[in-house]
């Protein structure tokens, strides 16, 4: 089917982490937001006198099986009694479909205020999609929002499209999980996939995990508030609310924490022991609190444990995890793996273009490091180009990046499929 010209379209990412959404054609995506939502069980229905439930002040919150739900950075920002913060993908695969649609509802009405009927759309969708998924994400978009084109592409093959490769080897590593792929010819070969589940959210839980070790404790921004006594001076009074669940508590110490990740953060040289990183210069952090903490040897523990999912087993509180994590393959030995299930004509050319993408990636360090380890681990005829692209912001976000050029080829339109087809 042919989209036409007149008409831009829309370019959908729904990550585990963020969801990002945005026009084709344009350089970064208009609407990036939490893929998690805030959800509150509701005992009897709400504004009886008010029939037409979006048209009040809040037009995002759907009382759906007795549920209401929350969608967005804003409205999950702020602290409601009972309110669970619930994701709707596991381990890379959409769990939830109800929270899927109240997801696309925010990005059209409340972010990119379009119409679904009038826009083409590009899903972007995980290499370990499953036919079922892929044929329910349609129904969706064609039944309920009546797009009038459609067009899934693999995460994998956007991102290499968005390095402007047809074949290249792509590391993905964002919030749920880390995905090795390689594309060929602008295909993805599905039996060289390799997936671990250490993303950036294990990462963050081992930094929280580690600070508490230590005695620090992340207060999420909701229980305090700041008072000035003397211009520059202030004073922190705890506010204590009884009916915050746990998940939403947790959901703000992740937040912090993963900022604390992002700025201190850098992959070691070498693989992290005790020994050599015991005495290493410690960063500063300020917290919201007011409290600054100190980092040390947290710095390059955390990252080291994408190369050595072992580490993990080191730090009290995640011994929930460790069990998987003891089976996981480290980033060197995914990429190596992937390469050699591969056709022995391309494996040179794999390695000569692995392409970095998601937001864990951008790790400082991070792209030296694997460069070095799969040096010393590849066969001596192998050229091993490690590209990243220079800002973290087109790294975050090249999946979208990838979507929207292609969305927005000449060549491409005739691609896109409706749903009589």
């Amino acid at each position: 089917m042919y989209g036409g010209d007149e008409v831009s379209a829309i370019v959908i990412d729904l990550g585990s982490h963020t969801c990002k959404a945005g026009y084709a054609g344009e350089d970064a995506p208009k609407a990036v937001f939490p893929s998690a939502v805030g959800s509150v069980d509701e005992m009897e229905v709400d504004n009886p006198d008010n029939p037409e439930d979006n048209s009040g002040s809040t037009p995002d919150l759907k009382s759906k099986g007795k549920r209401k739900l929350y969608v967005g950075s804003q409205a999950l920002g702020f602290r409601r009694d009972h309110m669970e913060v619930i994701s709707p993908i596991r381990d890379g695969t959409v769990v939830d479909w109800d929270i899927v649609e109240n997801i696309w509802d925010h990005a059209f009405r409340e972010c990119l205020l379009i119409d679904p009927k009038e826009h083409p759309m590009l899903l972007a969708e995980p290499c370990s999609n499953t036919q079922q998924q892929r044929e329910k994400a349609a129904e969706i978009m064609f039944e309920k929002y009546q797009v009038p084109a459609l067009f899934l592409a693999k995460n994998a093959v956007l991102t290499s499209f968005a390095s402007g490769r047809a074949t290249s080897l792509v590391v993905d590593s964002g919030g749920g999980l880390t995905t090795v792929a390689p594309v060929h010819d602008g295909y993805v070969l599905q039996k060289a996939v390799c997936t671990s589940l250490i993303g950036g959210g294990i990462l963050t839980d081992c930094l929280i995990k580690s600070l508490e070790q230590k005695g620090i404790t992340i207060k999420p921004r909701y229980s305090f508030k700041r008072k000035e006594i003397r211009p520059g001076e202030f004073q922190t009074v705890d506010l204590d609310f009884l009916d915050t669940t746990e998940s939403y508590k947790l959901y703000c110490q992740r937040a912090i924490a993963s900022d604390i990740k992002e700025c201190v953060s850098r992959a070691p040289d070498t693989p992290y022991d005790d020994s050599s990183y015991s005495n290493i210069p410690t960063t500063s952090y300020e917290l919201p609190d007011g409290q600054t903490i100190e980092v040390g040897a947290d710095r390059f523990k955390i990252p080291d444990i994408l190369f050595n999912p072992s580490l993990v087993q080191t730090i009290p509180g995640m011994e929930s995890f460790a069990e998987t994590a003891a089976s996981l393959r480290g980033l060197p030995q995914m990429v190596i793996d992937s390469i050699n299930k591969c056709d022995v004509d391309i494996r040179r050319e794999l390695f000569s273009s692995i392409l970095l993408a998601g937001g864990t990636s951008s790790m400082q360090q991070l792209k030296e490091r694997l460069e070095k380890d799969l040096l010393e681990e590849s066969p001596q005829a192998a050229r091993v180009k490690v590209l990243a692209s220079g800002n973290a912001t087109e790294r975050r976000f090249s999946v979208w990046i990838g979507g929207s050029i292609l969305a927005s080829l000449g060549s491409f339109q005739q691609m896109w499929f409706s749903k009589s087809e």
